[in-house]
């Protein structure tokens, strides 16, 4: 169905008409046509970069459109901020939990909206009581004086969830809130969306779980390359045409020249699986072999257990079982730096926080992994270390005046290949990369993919997670796809295609059949 197909409806409460979104470099949103019914699940779907996300933080009041209007109840709207757009009734729960670690679970559902006595001080015990109910609500028995930085990602999820309905909304935009939820937390969660539809509450949801969406949508809007391809309602429509909306019939990727690989298998992972403390596997059951020279990409939805998969092989998540071989060396039982001494690198998918230390320099932050290296005795060898940091920033061109500037004046794209280099000085065999193209440019994504190729034609096995279907299509030699802790097919590149990889991600390993290896 059309964009011109859709039926229209007396029932739409929010319209966008024509919104555009222009950040340096890069078109978002192109004339993007958008309504939300009211009393209704309406559903926004696209790959990633799609401008999803886009669209619903204007909505929202995040972001300001670069052209295109707003109608609420057929008058035009400009929202100035999230508060604006929340005094007119519109709520978000972001892609990126918005909380903060050091206040508790009722100051962070309360911030911004106080209740006071008296006008003067904060009642604390009415936002404690409030929050006991929407987390039973939630089905949660979240103590509300905990601090959230202790809570676990799910919780955080919840509390976020909760955050959204302590306010009084009409409309309810909700960016992939059951990424972090176990499948039962999914299933309250859905509930709640049936009784806020029930009492009028319009609900825009965004989510890559396709069966989800045709289980709970009323309507769906497709984006891709941020412009409206295609909506419909639900009930007329099914995977296989969201696949082909979202997708399209893509044309054959630029052929990579064969990898060149090593003799035997480099990496060898064989029964691995983590325990999720609250049930079932984060990690279930893996086994994989990755060549020297090969780049093998991992592919999956958020919660897939890719990020997961890459802490259990760096040692970061020592209850993990199973066994994973480097070169014929056991890595299950040794420490974290005695894993990166045998040959393994991972370039963390959060930089700022797990990749930099961003109050030191571009040189201290590069060496930071590798001092040992530059050992002499009891001392570091300053000239040698300089040497490297040089020759890192030369190899990798990283834009920078100096090694001695502190590492956050950098790009974004620019502290990515300082994690990289940073990395590569460890001397890896293999190197394991989560969301290497996540929040950086056009330009510095090709430069940090065209590392990646560099580095597999040296002979270093690398492996990258990804949730994004265009770089794992157009970098890698070999496609893993990743759903519910499993591996649900294994292709091969010459027979992988779009429509394939995204069944695998969604419908498991019966999906994928005929593509499996």
């Amino acid at each position: 169905m059309t964009a011109e197909a859709m039926p229209a409806s007396d029932g739409i409460v929010l319209r966008a008409e024509r919104i555009g979104k222009v950040y340096p470099g890069t078109t978002a949103l192109h004339a993007v046509d958008f309504a939300v019914r009211r009393g209704v699940v309406n559903v926004l779907l696209g790959e990633n970069g799609a401008g999803k996300s886009t669209l619903m933080k204007i909505l929202a009041g995040a972001e300001q459109p670069s052209s295109g209007r707003l109608f609420l109840d057929g008058r035009e709207v400009a929202f100035a901020s999230v508060n604006d757009a929340a005094a007119h009734g519109i709520g978000i729960i972001f892609q990126e939990m918005n909380l903060c670690p050091n206040l508790s679970v009722a100051e962070n559902i309360f911030l911004g909206q106080p209740a006071l006595r008296l006008g003067i001080d904060i009642d604390a015990a009415r936002h404690a009581a409030e929050t006991r109910a929407l987390l039973r609500r939630l089905e949660h028995d979240i103590d509300p004086h905990t601090l959230v930085g202790d809570l676990r990602i799910a919780q955080q999820q919840i509390v976020e969830i909760a955050k959204a309905l302590a306010r009084d909304v009409r409309i309810l935009i909700m960016d992939e809130p059951t990424s972090a939820l176990s499948a039962t937390e999914v299933e309250i969660l859905f509930r709640v969306i049936g009784e806020l539809t029930a009492e009028g509450v319009a609900i825009v949801y965004i989510s890559h779980r396709l069966e989800e969406l045709v289980r709970i949508g009323d309507t769906v809007t497709v984006l891709r390359d941020g412009r409206l391809q295609a909506r419909a309602e639900m009930r007329d429509v099914d995977i296989p045409w969201l696949i082909a909306q979202m997708v399209g019939t893509m044309a054959e990727a630029a052929a990579h020249p064969p990898p060149s690989l090593g003799a035997g298998g480099l990496l060898r992972i064989s029964e691995v699986s983590l325990a999720n403390p609250h049930g079932g596997f984060l990690v279930d059951h893996v086994s994989l072999d990755v060549a020297a020279g090969e780049v093998v990409g991992l592919y999956g939805l958020l919660g897939a257990g890719r990020s997961e998969l890459f802490e259990v092989l760096i040692g970061a998540q020592p209850d993990a079982t199973g066994s994973a071989q480097l070169a014929g060396q056991e890595l299950f039982g040794l420490p974290i730096a005695t894993r990166i001494r045998a040959g393994i690198a991972l370039v963390p998918e959060d930089r700022q926080r797990e990749g930099l230390v961003q109050t030191l320099s571009v040189a201290v932050n590069l060496t930071l992994a590798s001092l040992w290296q530059f050992l002499r005795g009891i001392a570091i060898d300053v000239t040698e270390e300089r040497r490297a940091v040089a020759r890192m920033i030369r190899d990798l061109l990283i834009k920078v005046s100096s090694p001695d500037v502190e590492v956050t004046a950098l790009s974004g794209g620019n502290q990515q290949k300082v994690v990289i280099g940073k990395a590569l000085l460890t001397r890896p065999k293999l190197l394991l990369l989560d969301e290497p193209g996540r929040g950086i440019d056009v330009g510095a994504k090709a430069e940090v993919f065209g590392t990646m190729r560099a580095l597999a034609r040296e002979g270093l096995g690398v492996m990258f997670a990804t949730s994004d279907l265009k770089e794992v299509m157009a970098v890698a030699d070999r496609i893993v796809v990743m759903a519910g802790g499993r591996i649900s097919g294994d292709f091969a590149r010459a027979e992988a295609t779009e429509e394939r990889l995204v069944a695998a991600a969604n419908l498991g390993g019966a999906a994928a059949a005929g593509g499996m290896r």
